[in-house]
């Protein structure tokens, strides 16, 4: 459980490269030495986010892949949706009315 939240929480972190940016370029204006502790911050961040992304769910299938299941899946969404309506059709329910 803890474990699950962490990851969420890792995962809603924001992935905004601007803001260091913009200290790298503070840094060049000022011709400060800690440009390359900045410059070294982007490139953890920068780090972080292939990870992330090369951790992500369905990242290893093609893109035919990915349609093949698309298309499967609404297929089933269609199936499952005419069944309630056939269901529902049916009219083997009784509604009990409010009093």
């Amino acid at each position: 459980m803890a474990v699950a939240q962490t990851m969420q929480e890792k995962e809603s972190e924001d992935c905004s490269l601007l803001p260091l940016v913009h200290d790298i370029i503070k840094c060049i204006d000022k011709e400060s030495q800690d440009i390359h502790q900045e410059l070294n911050k982007l490139r953890t961040k920068i780090q972080e986010a292939r990870e992330q992304i090369s951790n992500m769910p369905g990242i290893d299938t093609s893109p035919e892949e990915q349609q093949q299941q698309l298309a499967s899946l609404r297929e089933q969404v269609r199936t499952k949706n005419q069944l309630l309506q056939k269901y529902k059709s049916l009219c083997m329910f009784e509604v009990p009315k409010a009093s």
